[in-house]
């Protein structure tokens, strides 16, 4: 009778999951909380060693209180992520202190860092300087020398692409950058048709400052890109961003566009990477730090819509302010909060597990504690169900 019943089981069990037409689990409209699997951090105050003064212009009054100028140049302000084959990760530095007034004398860098999850601290083991020494750049830079500065370009989203260059995103143009594997700017800056944000000098500006290219995504053949706007354009709904497709081999946009709609128009997002040849991760968040913050998500985006409303299907696969953890990683409850201004980097680990890490924006951002530097942290997170993500996107180094 056991046996029989096992059996049965067993037939059952095949049988549904042979149904033509079956919700895989990528598929459904309801995922449960999150669990944090690993916690680590970077101190905020940490710089490139022997490295060049910044921060001249934030004045001299305490921050959070670090006390500018600085005598080396900052690690700080992740704005993207990408992982190595050999368990480091690089990371993006955006633009410095926040605005292309005060970030003259920060150097633009992608930084290689070294997670340690069982001690929870970060190593930074190397990175790369970005210059444009071949002078694609065609307006005045900042430094005779042509290493790129905070002033020069507000860097907010990056991918690889196969032959180890970046393609990184731009927030003053908005422009599209291609760097070598060494950090140098092989290529003009691709500007996008008809969008122009007030740093832009090429047209009358249509998009709100630093509202540009926040998240950047690799399609799993690596033939395009998907540019995603943190601003809305001028004209379009309030609250609906532009997702732009871009041909890598032409070096020219497709025209094929798709519209992200926020979950209220003052919110930004904060990263974009891809899943499979429809689907997306973005990082959706409010402006908020420390208990006033409300809304850090990461969702799951169809670029089918399939409910036909216009825009991009949203799924909530992790709420980054209620995170199940239940063996208490990292020293904190059951309870964990991400509770950070810019959540600005997701990477897929495997089909169920995400890192993120915050932007701190250095020193000014202190969501952790009132009053202190954030540091910039980086957790890994095991999400409800499985992605079902492309194999070429989970193999992707």
């Amino acid at each position: 009778m056991r046996k029989t019943l096992l059996v049965g089981l067993a037939v059952l069990v095949s049988v549904s999951v042979a149904v033509p037409g079956a919700a895989s689990p990528q598929d459904r409209r309801s995922w449960g909380r999150a669990t944090l699997t690993g916690f680590a951090a970077l101190p905020a105050s940490t710089f490139v060693p022997a490295s060049e003064p910044s921060g001249a212009a934030l004045g001299t009054a305490p921050v959070n209180g670090v006390v500018p100028p600085f005598a080396d140049q900052p690690v700080q302000g992740f704005s993207g992520v990408l992982r190595n084959a050999d368990g480091t990760y690089d990371v993006l530095s955006d633009n410095g202190f926040g605005t292309k007034a005060n970030s003259a004398d920060f150097t633009l860098r992608i930084h290689r860092v070294a997670p340690d999850f069982g001690s929870g601290a970060v190593d930074v083991v190397g990175g790369i300087t970005l210059t444009d020494p071949h002078g694609h750049v065609p307006f005045p830079l900042t430094r005779s020398d042509r290493v790129l500065t905070g002033a020069d370009f507000d860097v907010e989203s990056m991918v690889r692409a196969e032959d180890g260059s970046y393609w990184v995103g731009d927030e003053f143009g908005p422009y599209l950058l291609h760097f070598d594997r060494a950090g140098r700017l092989s290529a003009p800056p691709v500007p996008l048709p008809g969008v122009f944000a007030p740093e832009n000098p090429a047209g009358a500006p249509n998009l709100g400052s630093s509202k540009g290219f926040e998240g950047l995504a690799l399609s799993a053949d690596g033939r395009t890109l998907d540019a995603l706007l943190e601003g809305t354009v001028a004209g379009d709904e309030p609250g609906t961003l532009r997702l732009n497709e871009f041909d890598v081999r032409s070096g020219r946009y497709t025209g094929t566009r798709w519209t992200y709609r926020l979950d209220r128009p003052e919110h930004a997002i904060g990263d974009a990477i891809t899943v499979d040849r429809n689907r997306l991760l973005v990082i959706e968040r409010d402006g908020a730090q420390g208990v006033d913050a409300r809304v850090k998500r990461v969702y799951l985006v169809d670029k089918r819509d399939r409910d036909r409303d216009g825009v991009l299907d949203k799924t909530l696969v992790a709420d980054l302010l209620d995170v199940a953890n239940p063996r208490g990683v990292g020293g904190f409850g059951e309870r964990f909060t991400f509770p950070f201004t810019t959540i600005e980097d997701v990477v897929l680990l495997d089909d169920r597990t995400i890192g993120v890490l915050n932007d701190n924006n250095f020193p000014s951002s202190s969501g952790r504690t009132p009053g202190k530097p954030d540091d910039n942290e980086f957790i890994t997170l095991r999400l409800d169900g499985a992605l079902g993500a492309d194999p070429r996107v989970l193999r992707r180094r």
